[in-house]
């Protein structure tokens, strides 16, 4: 753990701004990503955050720093080839997943499907 990712930044004012319904700075985001990815921030406060960001919102420029931020914390994987993407909520009305995937997949396209475990459920599979 490095002394200068703790120090730079205190969470407790992170979280204390975000209550005030202030704007937080992308250094900020970066901090509180950074930190809690690596196991510093404790869970609590983590969810005193989100809970401050869910009643009091988010700017754009909030909303892309967190959302770069989380992109570039943890690691990638680099594709050969053009890869799709059919997220689904796996909720009781996805009617589109079971079709499009074989669909997609016949016409050469290389499919993930990002879903909860209960698309899995209802679809037979337990994992």
């Amino acid at each position: 753990i490095s002394l200068e990712n703790i120090m730079d930044y205190n969470i407790i004012e992170i979280i204390e701004k975000k209550i005030r319904k202030e704007e937080l700075t992308k250094e900020e985001i970066e901090f509180f990503v950074r930190n809690y990815t690596q196991g510093i921030i404790p869970d609590y406060q983590a969810a005193s955050l989100i809970t401050a960001i869910m009643i009091n919102g988010m700017t754009i420029d909030e909303t892309y720093f967190l959302t770069s931020s989380m992109i570039n914390s943890g690691k990638r994987i680099t594709f050969i080839k053009e890869v799709l993407d059919k997220h689904s909520t796996g909720g009781v009305g996805d009617k589109v997943t079971i079709a499009l995937i074989p669909i997609l997949a016949s016409m050469g396209y290389s499919v993930l499907k990002m879903s909860r475990k209960r698309t899995s459920v209802i679809l037979g599979r337990n994992s």
